[in-house]
């Protein structure tokens, strides 16, 4: 897994102290920006945040770009519905250098592994004969059609790939790009960091956190699954770990990040 920052509001604590001031004040937001040092729009994003005024932190946006997840992850983050995706299409890119995300659980286990690499590999190789199949197919219904070589060759390689894709495993990795404002990112961790999340997106929500943090530690110092700023929300199904839980994100925000990416 490999998760980097790639863009972002340009002073977010400023943009969203100068948002939420605005709504108390008789000047406008420009005005209230120049007035603004980065420490008194760190104090009053936590304000914001300690009486739950969340509306103006939507004016900070975060963009990241994401890669080697699987097709399983991308089915479950674009459940975030306040959130924009780019995804890599399995239906315009001919997967020549396929490329899959094993569960540590599976990789841990000899049995368990070799069974998972061969049923992969079968569905790589169901792929390609039917990308072949399709292709020779259509190739010659374009070129009957009138089309030029060069353009039946195209369009047939594109016609064959968009069914061919369908034997392929939720396994198959995948490359995004993903935008969300503040308010959705700490929706985002409080679900996806916690400890009953799937164990491949609450590892990504992890990486996440460790790239916007220091980019915006006012707008993210209460960040993480529920439990660091309260109780846990599980009830019978919680973990059991809360303080484990506490001690890991209070690390993180020290600046001693882990990597997450393995």
């Amino acid at each position: 897994m490999n998760v980097k920052l790639i863009a972002h509001t340009v002073m977010p604590e400023k943009v969203v102290a100068a948002a939420a001031k605005l709504c108390y004040s008789d000047t406008g937001a420009m005005n209230l920006m120049d007035g603004l040092t980065d420490e008194k729009a760190g104090n009053f994003v936590e304000m914001l945040s300690t009486i739950g005024h969340e509306s103006p932190i939507e004016h900070a946006s975060f963009t990241f770009a994401i890669e080697g997840v699987s097709r399983s992850l991308l089915a479950q983050i674009t459940r975030h519905r306040l959130a924009s995706f780019s995804v890599q299409s399995q239906r315009y890119v001919k997967l020549t250098h396929f490329e899959y995300i094993t569960p540590p659980e599976i990789a841990a286990e000899e049995t368990a592994l070799q069974l998972y690499d061969e049923t992969i590999q079968n569905c790589v190789e169901a792929y390609r004969k039917l990308t072949e199949i399709l292709e020779a197919k259509h190739y010659q219904e374009f070129l009957h059609q009138g089309c030029p070589e060069k353009e039946a060759r195209r369009k047939a390689e594109k016609k064959a790939i968009e069914d061919a894709r369908f034997v392929l495993p939720n396994a198959s990795e995948t490359k995004m790009v993903v935008t969300m404002n503040a308010r959705e990112l700490l929706h985002f961790f409080k679900l996806r960091c916690c400890n009953r999340a799937q164990w491949e997106i609450r590892a990504l929500a992890k990486a996440m956190l460790k790239e916007v943090y220091p980019v915006s530690p006012a707008l993210f110092a209460k960040a993480g699954p529920s439990c660091c700023s309260g109780a846990c929300p599980e009830g019978k199904m919680t973990c059991g770990k809360i303080n484990e839980v506490r001690n890991e994100y209070t690390t993180l925000k020290s600046g001693k990040f882990p990597d997450f990416s393995e």
